[in-house]
């Protein structure tokens, strides 16, 4: 996601899609996340109740691309291996004298 410095001056609607993303899925993800898997929409309008969170989606989504701003969606796998690459990209950076990943022994020996 979008990492936003202290001085940007992007507007509400740009700060808030651009820096969430939602965690596509049906009734079972949205009642294992507890409707919160609606993170732009909860962003936007922190004090809507959970519920109204998935109706008002395909509001924002056209909104959106009405304004051609991107909105982003992935699924529960997706969101948590996008996660894991960027902490694997900031935890073991690829340059010259940083410290090498940790390598795994799996010879059990």
């Amino acid at each position: 996601m979008l990492v936003l410095n202290a001085g940007d001056r992007t507007d509400f609607l740009r700060r808030q899609v651009l820096t969430s993303r939602n965690v596509r899925g049906g009734w079972l993800t949205d009642f294992a996340l507890g409707g919160l898997n609606y993170q732009i929409e909860h962003h936007l309008f922190p004090s809507m109740p959970r519920p109204n969170l998935r109706r008002s989606q395909p509001l924002v989504r056209a909104f959106c691309a009405q304004l051609g701003v991107p909105y982003c969606e992935a699924s529960l796998g997706g969101s948590y291996a996008q996660a894991l690459r960027h902490l694997r990209a900031v935890g073991w950076p690829d340059r010259p004298g940083a410290a090498a990943a940790p390598a795994l022994d799996l010879s059990g020996g």
